[in-house]
């Protein structure tokens, strides 16, 4: 039996919305390997398709309450943790695992080494992004601190 040529072609098209991330490395891993430039433009995030439900809301919340032309309270990419640059180097460790949350850290290069912490939650069937911090430095950050104007 053959496929319809449409249902092939959104398959090939789409093929992180056909596959959920069934565990916390290979999010990270996609995570990684995603071109925030090939996003949708009308997503809270360029990372929208790897961020939970809460951290998307709090990402529109934040976008929904900034006025225009003004910068929100999530001013560079929290991703690769700066402004320019890009991860090279990056080093997955393992994650933690309890019931529907891991925590685990990232480690790159992005002009310096930079280690981040991830909290996952595993929400509809995959594991989404909940959080990200960076710890170290001096302006450590979280996302949701950020975005409750801790630290800012």
């Amino acid at each position: 039996m053959r496929l319809p040529a449409l249902l092939l072609s959104a398959l090939i098209a789409f093929p992180a919305a056909a596959e959920p991330f069934e565990t916390p490395r290979a999010l990270l891993e996609a995570l990684y390997s995603a071109d925030p430039a090939e996003a949708d433009p009308n997503a809270p995030s360029p990372y929208s398709a790897y961020f939970s439900e809460k951290l998307n809301a709090r990402f529109q919340a934040d976008l929904d309450n900034t006025p225009e032309g003004d910068v929100g309270a999530i001013d560079f990419d929290p991703v690769i943790a700066g402004q320019d640059g890009e991860a090279t180097n990056v080093d997955i460790g393992q994650p933690i695992i309890l019931d529907t949350t891991a925590e685990l850290e990232v480690t790159f290069t992005n002009f310096e080494p930079v280690t981040l912490y991830y909290t996952l939650v595993h929400e509809h069937g995959a594991w989404k992004v909940d959080d990200i911090a960076q710890q170290q430095g001096d302006y450590p950050w979280s996302l949701s601190g950020l975005f409750e104007g801790v630290g800012r």
